[in-house]
């Protein structure tokens, strides 16, 4: 299995990605959202085309798969399946804060990932440098939570990376040093490393079943909570 498509839609830039046995081919982005999904399928078009790929040249599928954007991950998600099914092609789900924490800067020993889940809260996970093979673990997987609660427990020095940072400032400590905001170009999960993360995935046999598989929401909309019958 050599030939892998990429698929990151968990943010507000997408991204897809093509890739040889984990070796980047190509890249390309385009803006979240639903007017612009249609043009996702010509982008892997115009990509596969470029290095003369045809759907089923297409072996492996890599998506983002969340948590992040509801829209976005519902379009990357079903399209991975689509075309999974389609094609005849592998599945592996890659966890998009795990995509995210690849972008910290090689001095970073711990990074909390800060996305925004509205009602004051984020999705974050928290992730510690192995000091010998250099490999990020997981100290706390995907969940939702406030950010000050995250900071209160988090070892230091902590880097915050994320496209929630924004919305949750007020919950940082701007005069403790321990407390690293990393700047925004690094607040972007990219397909090109979906593409790698995912290869490695593949070679440990992790596939998803494309029949099987949802995003990571880890909780429902706000429309759908609030459209629930209280308990």
């Amino acid at each position: 299995m050599r030939r892998i498509l990429a698929i990151e839609t968990s943010g507000r830039i997408g991204s897809i990605a093509l890739a040889d046995q984990g070796c980047l081919l190509a890249e390309s982005q385009f803006p979240h959202g639903l007017k612009h999904a249609a043009h996702i399928v010509s982008i892997i078009d115009e990509l596969c085309r470029r290095h003369d790929w045809t759907p089923g040249h297409i072996e492996c599928v890599c998506v983002s798969a969340g948590p992040g954007s509801f829209t976005g991950l519902r379009i990357g998600v079903t399209l991975a399946k689509t075309l999974a099914l389609a094609t005849g092609a592998r599945v592996v789900a890659v966890p998009s804060v795990r995509v995210l924490v690849e972008n910290a800067p090689p001095e970073a020993r711990y990074v909390a990932i800060v996305l925004d889940a509205k009602r004051e809260q984020i999705y974050t996970a928290l992730f510690a440098r192995d000091s010998s093979s250099g490999e990020w673990t997981p100290i706390e997987p995907a969940h939702v939570e406030r950010l000050a609660d995250v900071l209160a427990r988090a070892p230091r020095p902590v880097h915050l990376l994320g496209e929630g940072l924004p919305y949750h400032r007020q919950a940082i400590d701007g005069s403790d040093p321990s407390i690293v905001l990393l700047p925004e170009d690094s607040w972007r999960a990219r397909a090109s490393v979906v593409a790698r993360l995912g290869w490695a995935m593949a070679q440990r046999g992790q596939f998803a079943d494309p029949y099987a598989l949802t995003p990571i929401y880890i909780r429902p909309p706000e429309a759908e909570e609030k459209w629930r019958p209280p308990e």
